[in-house]
């Protein structure tokens, strides 16, 4: 029996008795398939933002704050195994979910005119106390899969969260806004002097949170700065 023959026989007798399941529909997942089943791998709503830069993302920053661009990597819209995958990441200790669906995200910017200038990634920051109940800042999980898969600078610590604000969860716009006003910092603004930086969060929906932190990076001297996120909730 020849080596690859093995160590797919291998790979078929551990998958019978440890499945690994698909992160969106929990499906049993075999040989060669990682995270997402092909099921899911070919149906999930994919939005293909990345190659028009007048999508619905980039519009919603329209007269609000300057990008260079913004991107979603799914549509969101109600029960559907995009939510599942989120709840997952956010909630189901996963963070696996992050960084599978990060590299996904970055193997589409990598090759877009738009997001291919990134030098470095930033998460959307947790504050300190959320993130210790919760064990991993979903965003960043994101941004390790997205630097992984575009071979760019992961910075996680010079932007931070200096006001620990209820959850934006049932917020209209306006209440959005007003509870994320300030609430960003760069600790060094030099180290994103000259730079193209990505900001990534997880899901956007008004993009109040995005543009909090747009804003506080904006002043830095010739900045440039892109979004990216997983879902977009119309």
């Amino acid at each position: 029996m020849g080596s690859t023959t093995l160590n797919v026989w291998w790979e078929d007798f551990i998958s019978a008795f440890f499945p690994n399941c698909c992160s969106a529909c929990d499906e049993t997942i075999y040989t060669k398939e990682e995270g997402l089943c092909l099921t899911c791998a070919s149906t999930l709503p994919f939005t293909n933002f990345h190659d028009d830069l007048q999508n619905p993302v980039y519009k919603s920053f329209w007269g609000r704050v300057k990008i260079e661009g913004a991107t979603a990597l799914f549509w969101f819209n109600g029960k559907t195994r995009v939510q599942t995958l989120i709840h997952k990441l956010k909630y189901k200790n996963t963070p696996k979910i992050g960084i599978l669906t990060g590299e996904i995200l970055g193997s589409q910017l990598v090759n877009s005119p738009i997001f291919s200038t990134a030098t470095v990634v930033v998460p959307v920051p947790l504050h300190p106390a959320k993130k210790r109940k919760r064990g991993y800042n979903q965003a960043e999980m994101i941004a390790i899969g997205i630097a992984n898969s575009m071979d760019i600078q992961l910075d996680s610590k010079n932007l931070i969260r200096v006001k620990n604000t209820n959850t934006q969860t049932k917020k209209s716009r306006e209440e959005r806004v007003k509870n994320v006003k300030n609430v960003f910092q760069a600790l060094n603004q030099e180290l994103f002097i000259n730079q193209h930086v990505l900001l990534v969060d997880d899901v956007m929906t008004t993009g109040s949170t995005l543009e909090s932190c747009v804003l506080a990076l904006a002043n830095i001297e010739n900045i440039k700065i892109s979004v990216a996120t997983i879902a977009y909730a119309e």
